[in-house]
């Protein structure tokens, strides 16, 4: 069984940045995994996204350029480097993987339905 545990939230102001970890067990880390955030009432929205080897990546136009996803398979660690961050990236954010998914290409990998496993979700805040 696999498990993804998120850290790394908290709260912040407007401009700060911060680094979000999700440590996966259970199983050899080569699948593709993703970020996604909720507001309450509002639908997962699609963060970013890695392959599995980590040489590919994609990121929702509202993150491009201020966030970065980056993945350490010796550490079965996926991470995502949030800076520059505005109140409106305020949101729970979980990591997800993909046992399901073969080939890395939109709109494929913003599909939170085709990601297998989920972490509980850490909770950022940026205030104005």
């Amino acid at each position: 069984q696999v498990q993804l545990i998120e850290s790394g939230g908290g709260l912040v102001q407007t401009g700060a940045s911060l680094r979000l970890s999700c440590l996966v067990s259970g199983r050899t880390f080569n699948f593709p995994m993703g970020w996604f955030r909720q507001t309450p009432g509002n639908e997962r929205e699609f963060v970013a996204a890695i392959s599995w080897s980590g040489s590919d990546t994609y990121y929702a136009d509202s993150v491009k350029g201020r966030f970065t996803i980056s993945k350490n398979n010796a550490k079965n660690t996926l991470s995502l480097q949030m800076n520059s961050l505005r109140p409106e990236d305020t949101a729970e954010y979980f990591c997800a993987a993909s046992n399901t998914i073969v080939v890395f290409r939109t709109p494929t990998i913003t599909n939170g339905r085709l990601y297998d496993y989920w972490g509980h979700g850490t909770q950022v805040t940026v205030s104005s």
